[in-house]
């Protein structure tokens, strides 16, 4: 018999009645919007309970990365209340909305849960700590001053009277909150920077909390969708028929991008969805292909008038005078973010015109916004419930298509709720693609080796064309497209970046560290080069690098964690890499072995990472480890082909994720250097295909300039 881990909990509990199982929504602002809890809200981050429970809102969303921890953390930090007493839960977006959007940003992407949301969470963390005193103060009629906390736990010093957070939050809550409040130095963190427990790992254990793909509602339909197969093509006709005398059919949607069939279970809807004789409009783009797309990047690299993105110095004449020459031209082809859980989205619109959306985000108020715009509703009359993700990875955070969907299938039925939920193969066929990219290198070398000149073109699709053309920037410059060379750390005195932006038909979206195969790019040219100089390829990149560059440090840090340059058991072979993004430095050594039948083994990694400071030193390791395995995927063997205008792969038996026995060894070595907050989520990909593919080059001497590599080893 199949039963999987949820299943198996809930007929534990029929049966035995020995395991209790909660299986509950995470409410959004649980604490101040029930009224039959007596809490008090002390601010908009800062809930607490008369017995001491504090809750903390997190505007971010979680989706495995430790954000729902971290930023707690802070908040606690400067709280300065009992750690085993905290818990946190989602604000809500509509009353984010309606407090005119007060607790910042509720975007999660880029890396930045943490870094650009820290100052104002420990600040208002802090001020929470101050009324709290202050409301003690008051109650004792002596000077705030004289007054300390420690876990919670408020005291008067002199007289050694002491009050509970939960005692005078409720007077608290009335003071005016204090401005500019000195925050904690990161030496005297007590909760911050410490690897406590994940808050979300405990119930995530145990089956508790509700992703997307888990919600029921009372009296709730489903609705399997498809999609034109040709990105930007159209519904012509539709013969429903058949599908609507199946069993448990409610409704055929039909929308000019797409056909919904509406049914009393998900695998009735889908089965229906089967029945349906569609006729798609392909229009222009039927005979796209990979090889078009080819084409159409290889024109940009050859194209004359591309526009500059940087320039430094005289290339073309330092590049005349170089005693040697090298040219690399390298490739990577689109990519689905493949998140575990597909695209989904549950909507109810009420008799009284309010709408209530469950999904899972990375942005809660974008989701907000395009709920109520799809409804013709104003945001006030829209809630989003935010699920925790089964992964996001960046599909998540961009365009809200499955919440616009599944908004258009709940008004189609209005006053019940349907949980749309794409198929795996709609889903891997109709995502935002990390784009297919081209890139051609030419650096001159000097006498003694040295890299006097480097001039890049990349030609690619444009992210911020497709979602963000307000965020281009001048001469249509996609700063996403050509990051890892315009700002190249190696100190070249010559240097030229240009940039062909080619959008095809496949639409492309932010993908884990958008930009991330330039890293691929750059890095493994620096070590074609450091060959040809005869150089080490550590010592080569330590040689461009300033004494005091924190590409530096994490290069000489991984390095010397590997044991870089002491001897490897046979067959074994090291390959190195250094790139910074997201707020980060990293560095990374890899050590693999390649079979005579071309069979690459990942033995082990070292990756040494400088995010100035950090939260949670567990969590940043294994966001580290997760960056590895998600990583090696794009190496080994995914890649999304176009034939017929269309995704050729449709799911993991062509896209294969990669399994335990690939996983190899990951030490993570931190090296926090302050000063700034860098991200994890992201940052340690960078380093992780080059190093890969550099030590591939050190183990057989050939280069690997396109992935996958089932395509290239043999």
């Amino acid at each position: 018999m199949k039963i999987n881990r949820r299943e198996f909990l809930k007929a534990s509990v029929a049966l035995g009645g020995g395991l209790s199982l909660e299986f509950s929504f995470p409410l959004i602002a649980r604490a101040s919007l029930s009224a039959k809890a007596p809490v008090t809200e002390v601010n908009a981050w800062v809930v607490i309970h008369p017995d001491d429970r504090v809750v903390v809102r997190i505007a971010r969303s979680e989706m495995g990365q430790g954000t729902y921890t971290a930023l707690a953390q802070l908040v606690a930090e400067e709280l300065d209340c009992d750690w085993a007493k905290v818990s946190s839960e989602f604000a809500s977006p509509n009353e984010h909305i309606r407090r005119k959007r007060i607790w910042g940003s509720m975007s999660t992407g880029g890396s930045q849960g943490v870094r650009s949301s820290q100052d104002y969470v420990r600040k208002a963390g802090a001020a929470a700590r101050v009324m709290l005193i202050n409301a003690a103060a008051a109650r004792w009629k002596v000077p705030a001053a004289e007054c300390t906390v420690e876990r919670g736990v408020i005291t008067h010093g002199p007289s050694k009277r002491r009050l509970r957070y939960g005692e005078v939050a409720a007077e608290a809550a009335k003071l005016r909150p204090p401005q500019d409040i000195p925050l904690r130095d990161p030496k005297d963190w007590k909760i911050a920077g410490k690897s406590v427990h994940r808050l979300d790992i405990p119930d995530k254990v145990m089956g508790k909390p509700v992703f997307g793909v888990d919600v029921a509602l009372p009296g709730m339909l489903h609705a399997s969708i498809a999609q034109c197969p040709v990105f930007g093509g159209r519904l012509k006709s539709v013969d429903a028929g058949a599908a609507e005398k199946m069993r448990g059919v409610k409704k055929v949607v039909r929308e000019p991008d797409f056909v919904a069939v509406v049914a009393d279970s998900w695998w009735r809807a889908d089965q229906a969805l089967r029945k349906l004789r569609i006729e798609w409009d392909a229009g222009t783009n039927g005979n796209a292909s990979s090889e078009t797309i080819t084409a159409m990047l290889r024109e940009g690299l050859a194209d004359p008038k591309a526009p500059l993105a940087r320039k430094v110095g005289a290339v073309d004449t330092a590049l005349a005078g170089a005693a040697r020459v090298i040219e690399a031209e390298y490739a990577s082809p689109y990519l689905n973010h493949a998140t575990m859980e597909p695209q989904t989205c549950t909507a109810w619109l009420k008799p009284e015109g309010f709408l209530e959306v469950w999904t899972s985000t990375q942005n809660g108020e974008a989701s907000l916004e395009t709920a109520a715009a799809t409804a013709g509703l104003p945001p006030e009359k829209v809630e989003v419930h935010k699920m925790m993700l089964g992964g996001g990875f960046g599909r998540r955070g961009g365009p809200q298509d499955f919440v616009s969907q599944g908004v258009k299938i709940a008004m189609a039925l209005p006053g019940r709720p349907v949980k749309m939920m794409w198929s795996r193969d709609e889903d891997m066929q109709h995502g935002f693609y990390r784009p297919a990219s081209m890139v051609r290198m030419k650096a001159g070398l000097d006498a003694r080796g040295n890299l006097i000149a480097m001039h890049t073109r990349v030609a690619c699709p444009s992210i911020l064309k497709v979602l963000m053309p307000q965020a281009l920037g001048n001469g249509g410059i996609d700063f996403t497209a050509v990051r890892t060379f315009t700002d190249m750390p190696y100190a070249v005195p010559n240097q030229q970046v240009d940039y062909a932006m080619r959008n095809g038909h496949v639409p492309v979206g932010f993908w884990r560290a958008p930009g991330q195969q330039n890293s691929f790019y750059r890095e493994c040219f620096i070590d074609e080069l450091a060959v040809a100089a005869g150089k080490d390829p550590v010592e080569y990149r330590r040689a461009m690098l300033k004494a005091d560059d924190r590409n530096r440090l994490v290069l000489e840090a991984a390095a010397k964690a590997a044991g870089w340059g002491t001897p490897l058991p046979q067959g074994i072979h090291r390959g190195v890499a250094v790139s910074d993004g997201f707020g980060s430095y990293a560095a990374m050594v890899a050590e693999v072995s390649v079979s005579a039948r071309g069979e690459l083994k990942v033995h082990r990694i070292v990756v040494a990472i400088d995010s100035g400071h950090v939260v949670n030193p567990d969590t940043c390791r294994a966001q580290a480890e997760g960056n590895v395995i998600y990583g090696l995927g794009t190496i080994l063997n995914q890649e999304n082909r176009i034939r017929n205008g269309r995704i050729v792969e449709s799911n993991f038996h062509d896209f294969p994720l990669p399994q335990i026995s690939d996983m190899p060894k990951v030490e993570t070595v931190l090296v926090p250097t302050g000063g700034f907050w860098g991200g994890h989520g992201e940052p340690a990909i960078l380093p992780l295909v080059p190093a890969v593919c550099n030590a591939i080059f050190a183990a057989t001497g050939k280069r690997v300039r396109s992935l996958p590599l089932k395509n290239q080893l043999s």
